[in-house]
């Protein structure tokens, strides 16, 4: 689950940086190679780290991302509360997503759902 949250949040974040390249060449005034290289390479990072998300060691390049989003409001202002947010949405994904895991090998085990008891079900 966890793997499937933070994935999605990875592929919308690679559509909000493709969409800042144009922002970063108009608004903020920066070169169109510089642009090119940190849009759509923040972009095509995301794709490459949601599909690799599949070994442990991707989610700490998730949370690198989730930096260079924040750090990318150096050049674009409004970069800082997107990357925030995106930020607030990865950490979600990842906590809730290692929760819902916990709970599933849980209940794998018992065969009961974490936090009812078997009065609950009759």
């Amino acid at each position: 689950m966890r793997r499937r949250l933070c994935a999605a949040i990875l592929s919308l974040e690679a559509i909000a940086f493709g969409l800042s390249t144009p922002v970063l060449i108009s608004v903020a005034g920066v070169s169109t190679s510089t642009a090119l290289w940190i849009g759509l390479g923040l972009a095509v990072a995301c794709i490459v780290v949601a599909g690799l998300l599949r070994f442990a060691w991707a989610y700490g390049l998730g949370w690198a991302i989730q930096v260079g989003a924040v750090a990318l409001g150096l050049e674009v202002a409004t970069m800082f509360f997107l990357g925030a947010i995106f930020l607030a949405l990865w950490a979600t994904a990842w906590f809730l997503g290692r929760k819902i895991e916990k709970e599933r090998a849980e209940w794998a085990v018992t065969g009961q759902y974490p936090g009812r008891t078997p009065a609950d079900s009759a």
